[in-house]
């Protein structure tokens, strides 16, 4: 057994917290409830998944003398060397996702465990951290571990990698089920589903990432549509959510492509979703958001030819005097050539910051060099025109991959920043008006704090935007537009005056200068309002039904997914029916 949870069953009675228990039957048990599981109900659950039972320490325990939590009481933690070690790594995906409790996104953890603390002497406590995780390895263990917490009234979480912006991947008081371990990834030369669709299909594993799902295509000559970053759980959150990714405006969104899934549902079974079976659990699982419709185990999605492919950046600096003119060009920029080169087929990201703006045209598949740098001459051209200097670079690559691991721009920390975001209706472009009250928004915000565009066309991806789950809004989407402020991991307080400030001022200005749209759920304000049609749009209410026949009793909850309007987190972390 676990030696972490053989000194958790010592203390499982123990309130180490004092957290005040609830009468009522509406909330998630917690420790120091009654109800709460005793000792021997978790060696139960630790034996039914055959000691794959974690009882979680935060990594920034390393940092502190001292871990305190309700299940391990007080343990002894500091580790000069790895403390340094861990500083030193923080913000690299790979130190979180390898961890069965580490969300990437910090603000996510209330500060519980602060890695960068100056004394020592403050003690770690789990915090908005998962209080256990089962490492699963196979559906029984998953299954196990859905009855486990519909019996015992307990927060269930779904895990893969902690890659999400949102923190839907922790929760005070739960129990996880960590996927990170499904790796598993078969090549089918032939798809012969219910779909009609006779082409390539790559069938992955639930803990599969976006470097792996990448390489794994290169080796079969094919190419998967995947993110941006190379950590995100491609079958998780970033499907599920939708999907934007490199190839997007050749192929559509990764929900597009999604042939059929493998899922444990709130019931336990695990049951096939496609074209044909379980259609409308199919239908919501791509693009209707993750964690709240059961626990996807496996998908099967198309794959497309490999082909030659080239990349190119753009760098407009601000010197302090040439900020107006920088701004005049992002706005012919956005409303001449922008639809013009995601409409061929180029994934761009551009980005503005107080140092100036930046074009990364990440990946131009089948596009050799020359023919990318036709493309973007005319955007060097209007940047030139109004006296700047933009400095132009471009490459060739053989294939998407070697441009994709090569090209700038492809790793993101998501550890540092708190974010907000919007999808930019492609119709803003044609009205001067419009193009110019959203220029002035993201002006207030780009001379602040990063801002980023991720330009796509997704329009022609499927025969109709009910198709899908996916917010229908992503079809006439010209860009999504994501900000992000700094993280501040010496005074908390800024941070949540900073995520204020995103909600009530950044995202605000651009959502009054831009009306009819949205958000995409995956990159977006964790203090979204109105987040239903934000997220899902006229989806909403399909997603609802369908969200209530698979899952009546809401086993699942997730933050701002389908379902969990009907919930409240209270200040001890509680989860209670509103």
């Amino acid at each position: 057994m676990n030696r972490l949870l053989l000194l958790a069953l010592s203390f499982s009675g123990v309130n180490a917290l004092s957290v005040r228990p609830s009468n009522s039957t509406e909330c998630r048990v917690i420790p120091g409830d009654a109800a709460w599981p005793k000792a021997s109900d978790w060696a139960s659950l630790n034996n039914q998944v055959e000691g794959k039972l974690i009882s979680n320490i935060p990594i920034g325990a390393v940092c502190h003398n001292t871990f305190v939590s309700s299940t391990l009481g007080t343990v002894n933690t500091y580790d000069a060397a790895k403390c340094n070690k861990l500083r030193a790594h923080w913000f690299e995906g790979e130190t979180h996702m390898s961890h069965p409790s580490s969300p990437m996104q910090y603000s996510a953890t209330n500060n519980s465990c602060n890695p960068f603390d100056t004394d020592p002497n403050s003690p770690c406590t789990i915090g908005n951290h998962v209080l256990y995780s089962i490492n699963a390895t196979k559906p029984s263990h998953i299954q196990a571990g859905i009855k486990f917490a519909k019996k015992h009234n307990i927060r269930l979480i779904i895990r893969n990698t902690g890659h999400d912006f949102l923190g839907k991947s922790t929760g005070p008081h739960s129990l996880a089920i960590w996927m990170h371990t499904f790796k598993s990834r078969e090549f089918i030369n032939k798809w012969n589903g219910p779909d009609g669709y006779k082409g390539k299909a790559i069938r992955l594993g639930a803990g599969v990432q976006g470097f792996e799902a990448y390489a794994f295509a290169q080796s079969k000559g094919v190419v998967i549509l995947s993110g941006n970053c190379p950590t995100v759980g491609i079958t998780g959150g970033y499907t599920q959510g939708g999907g934007i990714g490199p190839l997007s405006s050749i192929h559509g969104l990764a929900a597009d492509q999604v042939l059929e899934y493998t899922v444990i549902t709130a019931k336990g079974d695990l049951v096939t979703a496609n074209s044909k079976s379980n259609t409308d659990l199919f239908w919501a699982l791509r693009g209707g958001g993750a964690g709240t419709f059961g626990v996807v185990t496996s998908m099967t999605v198309k794959v497309f030819q490999d082909k030659r492919t080239s990349s190119a950046l753009i760098t407009v600096l601000d010197s302090g005097n040439n900020t107006d003119a920088i701004y005049s060009g992002v706005e012919t920029f956005i409303s001449v050539e922008l639809p013009k080169l995601v409409d061929n087929g180029i994934y761009i990201i551009w980005v503005l910051q107080p140092a100036g703006f930046l074009i990364q045209v990440r990946i131009a598949h089948g596009k050799p060099k020359s023919e990318l740098d036709a493309f973007l001459a005319p955007t060097v051209q209007i940047f030139s025109s109004l006296g700047l200097t933009p400095e132009y670079l471009s490459w060739d690559f053989p294939d998407f991959l070697t441009a994709y691991k090569t090209a700038p721009g492809g790793q993101l920390n998501v550890s540092d920043l708190m974010y907000g975001g919007r999808l930019i209706p492609r119709s803003v472009s044609t009205d001067p008006a419009r193009v110019g009250a959203l220029v002035a928004a993201i002006r207030h915000v780009g001379t602040r704090t990063p801002i980023s565009g991720v330009a796509f066309n997704v329009s022609g991806s499927v025969s109709s935007p009910g198709d899908v789950a996916v917010n229908p809004l992503f079809r006439t989407t010209l860009f999504n537009l994501v900000l992000g402020v700094y993280m501040n991991y010496s005074d908390w307080q800024s941070n949540m005056d900073n995520m204020n400030l995103i909600t009530q001022d950044y995202v605000r200005g651009i959502e009054q200068a831009t009306p009819g749209g949205g958000a995409y759920l995956n990159e977006a304000d964790v203090q979204q309002p109105n987040w239903q049609d934000a997220f899902y749009g006229s989806h909403w209410g399909r997603l609802s039904q369908i969200k209530k026949k698979y899952d009546p009793t809401a086993v699942f909850y997730s933050r701002t997914a389908v379902g969990s309007e009907q919930w409240e987190e209270r200040l001890d972390g509680r989860l209670c029916k509103v």
